[in-house]
């Protein structure tokens, strides 16, 4: 555990409880005691502060930009970039066919372990620290990302776009459906099918959630209607 000691000095802690971290790093593939209660506790933080850090820097900004900026800093391919960064991938404990599938590269799984050590060092140190501790880490390792944030260069998501076009036209509003879900529980693919009233033809797309296939749905039917 000594490197991995050293890479999480730059979360700027230790842990009193070496379980916790051990934990964290456990993939549900592991078996039942896995890093998924961890990471929906880290989730749950991480969205919190980094909610209120944006209130504090944008007073005039709107619940919705405010809600775009949040979703673009803790989204799962910036999770992911970051564990990428710290090179968490090599110490996730994985069961040997997730191993085998390069379960450690997969961007979901180096994004939970983010939240799961959040949830981790939240649990370990809130006796002594509360949530100060959590929140002075999560802010230092967003601290680039945060500062980054244009409120004006945020763009809405796909669905939230073609609502927009559909209810500026006077149009009924998308219906999506799951026309199939495929692979293993913790690597599935979903299908979804996007139709509006009144084109003929309805889209279909792909993702690795049933969200992001609907969002792929949405920026392909929103294509096809615009070129229509």
């Amino acid at each position: 555990m000594k490197q991995l000691d050293k890479i999480l000095q730059t979360f700027d802690y230790q842990f009193n409880d070496a379980a916790l971290l051990k934990l964290a790093f456990t993939h549900r593939s592991i078996g039942s005691n896995n890093n998924e209660r961890l990471e929906f506790l880290g989730d749950s933080i991480l969205g919190m502060v980094i909610s209120a850090e944006l209130y504090k820097r944008f007073p005039n900004e709107k619940e919705g930009v405010l809600t775009r900026l949040r979703s673009s800093l803790v989204k799962g391919e910036t999770l992911s970039e970051i564990a990428t960064e710290l090179s968490l991938g090599e110490f996730i404990k994985l069961g040997s066919g997730e191993l085998k599938s390069g379960g450690f590269r997969r961007s979901s799984t180096l994004a939970d372990v983010v939240e799961a050590i959040i949830g981790a060092i939240y649990l370990d140190s809130k006796d002594e620290f509360g949530l100060a501790k959590i929140e002075k880490i999560i802010l230092n390792i967003f601290s680039s990302r945060i500062d980054k944030c244009e409120p004006k260069g945020i763009l809405k998501d796909p669905k939230t776009r073609l609502q927009e076009y559909l209810q500026a036209k006077n149009l009924t509003l998308p219906t999506y459906s799951i026309v199939s879900i495929s692979g293993k529980e913790h690597q599935q693919t979903f299908k979804v099918s996007c139709s509006i009233k009144g084109f003929s033809n309805h889209v279909i797309a792909n993702g690795s959630s049933r969200r992001k296939a609907e969002q792929a749905a949405a920026e392909k039917a929103l294509e096809t209607i615009i070129h229509e």
